[in-house]
């Protein structure tokens, strides 16, 4: 129950913020800010999407998501539009959500066992250790090790930070797919980044090298600390 409840909430959501609100009223949104009618309109909409799937006895709930909403589309509508300001809008309306279903469904007495219970839990923290890893503290590994030949290589009409991401990204499912024991899976991941980042000729023999070089220490990172997640919990 209290997940379908959460998942019914997280849904309602999906739907009113990407599926069914039109780009005209976004736009309206931006330049009429809090004056905006399709403002009103679509934080309604959203709160009784909301109200509709949970049930209509938590009619404080919807009341909630709607005021929550409604402020915090105001406030997102005089910030620029960036990914930064999109991921903390949308983290907003998550957070409420969570509150909502934390408060309906638990107590406060329950916080202290389960936040026990969490930091307990050794191979929970061994996988998260991992992952946290995996991110950018390996990505500063990888850029030190490689460092000698990367002063050496032309890096212009490279998109800013873009082969930073593409890293995390790949030893994050390399690492994931370490811990789910396929590893057929990881040798296909290397085949396709071969095909796509070396089948281009007019790229020259030293960067090729120092983007294989990268690429490799990069993807034994990820196995050798999914590895040691398996043998450690």
């Amino acid at each position: 129950m209290e997940t379908i409840w959460l998942t019914k909430l997280i849904l309602a959501h999906l739907l009113t913020d990407f599926l069914l609100q039109p780009d005209r009223w976004i736009s309206e949104r931006k330049s009429k800010h809090f004056r905006s009618v399709a403002l009103y309109l679509h934080t309604t909409i959203t709160a009784f999407a909301a109200w509709l799937f949970i049930g209509w006895e938590y009619w404080l709930v919807a009341i909630i998501i709607l005021i929550t909403h409604t402020l915090i589309d105001i406030w997102k509508s005089y910030r620029p539009d960036t990914t930064i300001f999109f991921l903390v809008d949308q983290l907003l309306h998550l957070l409420v959500i969570l509150g909502c279903w934390w408060f309906t469904f638990y107590d406060w007495s329950r916080l202290q066992t389960n936040w026990q219970e969490f930091t307990e839990d050794g191979s929970l923290l061994i996988k998260i250790t991992a992952f946290v890893f995996v991110s950018y503290p390996c990505g500063i590994l990888v850029g030190q090790l490689t460092n000698r030949w990367s002063r050496a290589v032309d890096k212009t009409g490279a998109l800013d930070k873009a082969g930073q991401w593409i890293g995390i990204i790949e030893r994050v499912i390399i690492l994931v797919l370490v811990l789910e024991h396929q590893f057929e899976a990881i040798g296909l991941i290397i085949a396709a980044k071969g095909i796509i980042r070396f089948n281009e000729s007019n790229r020259t023999e030293q960067k090729t090298e120092y983007l294989l070089i990268g690429t490799m220490i990069s993807f034994s990172l990820a196995i050798i600390a999914g590895l040691i997640v398996l043998r450690l919990s």
